[in-house]
C-alpha cells in the first residue's frame, strides 16, 4: 500500500471490503485511552451484520472442532463451516486442494447503534500521539516510532478490510472459536482499525470491548461498549489480574518479541476459566502438485522478510511455537487448528476459489507495504532494490498455473479454573 499512487504498480481489481481492517501494531507508555477522532480510517462506524452477510458465502455456526497439533491437510467436501466439527471441508489439514485447471487458459476472469467514543471517559491525545512519520513513500505511526515495521496509512487500512473479510469467510462468519459463554470483558490486543473489536461489541452488547494499539485510526462511531486505548502489549498490561474474561490476538506474528512473557501477562489478566485465542496467517508458500518453483517469488520475498524481521527479535513463523507456549504459561485445553488457504482462484472448490482470490487480491496489494519497511531497515536494501525485486514477486504471484497457498493457524487455550493468583 503506498502512500503515493505514482509508486504504486496497477493491482488486480479491488474486491469488495465490507470492514475496516484488522489488527496492526501495539503501543507503550504513556498509555492514553484513545477517544479516535477524525483521521485515516475514521468514519462513521461500522455494520458488522452487513460485514458477515457480505464476507461470508458461509454463514452456518457450529461448534469448533477439537483442535490439533497435526501438520496442516485439505479435505474435499464443501463446507458450511470451515472449522465444523466433524466437517471435512477444503482446505482443512491433510488433502490436497483440487485444482480447477480452467483458470491455466490465459483470459480467464476470476469470480469474482454506534455512538462517538468521545467522553468523559476519554483523554484526548496529545499532538505527538497523532502525528505521523514518513518514509519511502509511505506513512507510518510516530509513537514509539519503529516499534511496527509496516504502514497505518488508508491503503494498508483498505487491505486490511479486505483480510477481515477474508478470514470472516473463511470462518463462516465466527469472529472467535474459543467456547465463550456470556463474557463480560474482552481484551483485542493490536485492533488496528478495530473492526474486530466492534464486530465482537455488536455480537456480545453486555461485554466492555477494549481494542489497544499504536494507532489512532479506529472509527469515532462505535458501539458504547467499546473504547480503544494506545498502548505497548508488551509493556506491564492495564488489565487488573482476573479481570478479563477473552484475550483476543489476531496477526500479531510480525508484531510479538517475546510471547513467553505474552501469554504471561494474558494468564495474570484472565479469570480462572477465562480464554485466550490467536489467529495467524504463516506465509510459508507451499504447493501440493509440483506447479510452485523453486525459485517462486513470493516464498523467496516471504524469507527475506523473515530474516530482516529475525534482526529485531521477530519471529514470523510464532505460530509453529505458541501451542507449547501456551502451555508452559499454565493455559490448559490448548486447541491448534490449521487451514490451508490457496493464494489465487485456482481451487475447483467454490469456496475455497473465493478465499483464494481474497488471499491473492491481499498480499498483491500489500507487497510495497510488507516489504518496504522490513527490507530498507532490516537488510539495509534501497527502495529501488525492493521495487526491482516486487517486479519479479507480483509476476509469480499472478501466474494461474502455480496452485501455491499458505496456512491460516488458530490457536485457543483457557486459564484453568483453578488457577489462582
Amino acid at each position: 500500500m503506498a502512500g503515493d499512487p505514482a509508486n504504486q504498480e496497477s493491482p488486480p481489481p479491488a474486491a469488495t471490503a465490507t470492514a475496516a481492517g484488522a489488527n496492526a501494531g501495539v503501543v507503550g507508555p504513556p498509555r492514553q485511552t484513545v477517544a479516535p477522532g477524525p483521521g485515516p480510517g475514521s468514519g462513521h462506524g461500522h455494520d458488522a451484520t452487513t460485514t458477515v452477510a457480505k464476507a461470508a458465502a458461509i454463514t452456518a455456526t457450529t461448534n469448533a472442532a477439537p483442535i490439533s497439533t497435526s501438520p496442516p491437510k485439505t479435505l474435499n467436501a464443501p463446507a458450511t463451516s470451515i472449522l465444523s466439527t466433524g466437517a471435512s471441508a477444503p482446505g482443512s489439514p491433510g488433502d490436497t486442494i483440487e485444482a480447477d485447471n480452467s483458470l491455466a487458459n490465459p483470459g480467464h476472469d476470476a469470480d469474482d447503534g454506534y455512538e462517538s467514543d468521545f467522553s468523559d471517559a476519554t483523554t484526548s491525545l496529545s499532538s505527538s500521539i497523532r502525528d505521523f512519520t514518513w518514509e519511502n513513500n509511505r506513512r507510518y505511526h510516530k509513537y514509539k516510532e519503529g516499534r511496527y515495521s509496516f504502514p497505518n496509512d488508508e491503503p494498508e487500512q483498505e487491505r486490511e478490510d479486505m483480510r477481515h473479510s477474508m478470514v470472516l469467510h473463511l470462518c463462516g462468519g465466527r469472529l472467535h472459536f474459543a467456547p465463550l459463554e456470556n463474557p463480560q470483558s474482552i481484551l483485542d490486543v493490536g485492533t488496528g482499525t478495530g473492526i474486530w473489536a466492534i464486530d465482537m461489541a455488536d455480537e456480545y452488547p453486555e461485554a466492555e470491548v477494549t481494542g489497544i494499539d499504536l494507532s489512532p485510526i479506529q472509527p469515532e462511531w462505535v458501539p458504547p461498549n467499546v473504547r480503544f486505548i494506545i498502548d505497548d502489549a508488551e509493556a506491564p498490561w492495564l488489565s487488573p489480574p482476573d479481570s478479563l474474561d477473552y484475550v483476543h490476538f489476531r496477526n500479531m506474528a510480525f508484531v510479538i518479541k517475546d510471547w513467553p512473557k505474552m501469554f504471561a501477562q494474558a494468564f495474570t489478566a484472565l479469570k480462572p476459566g477465562g480464554w485466550i485465542e490467536l489467529q495467524d496467517l504463516k506465509f510459508n508458500y507451499s504447493c501440493d502438485d509440483g506447479t510452485m518453483p523453486d525459485d517462486y517469488g513470493p516464498l523467496k520475498m516471504a524469507g527475506l522478510i523473515h530474516e530482516a524481521l529475525a534482526r529485531f527479535g521477530i519471529d514470523t513463523h510464532s505460530a509453529d511455537r505458541n501451542p507449547e507456549r501456551a502451555a508452559a504459561a499454565g493455559f490448559v485445553d490448548v486447541r491448534h487448528s490449521s487451514i490451508k488457504m490457496p493464494v489465487g482462484p485456482w481451487a475447483r472448490d467454490k469456496t475455497m476459489k473465493t478465499i483464494g482470490d481474497y488471499n491473492r487480491r491481499s498480499i498483491y496489494d500489500g507487497l510495497h507495504g510488507i516489504t518496504m519497511g522490513p527490507l530498507t531497515r532490516g537488510l539495509k536494501w534501497s527502495m529501488e532494490e525492493v521495487e526491482v525485486f516486487l517486479a519479479g514477486v507480483r509476476k509469480d504471484l499472478m501466474n494461474p498455473r502455480i496452485h501455491s497457498y499458505i496456512t491460516w493457524h488458530s490457536i485457543c487455550a483457557q486459564k484453568p479454573l483453578s488457577a489462582t493468583r
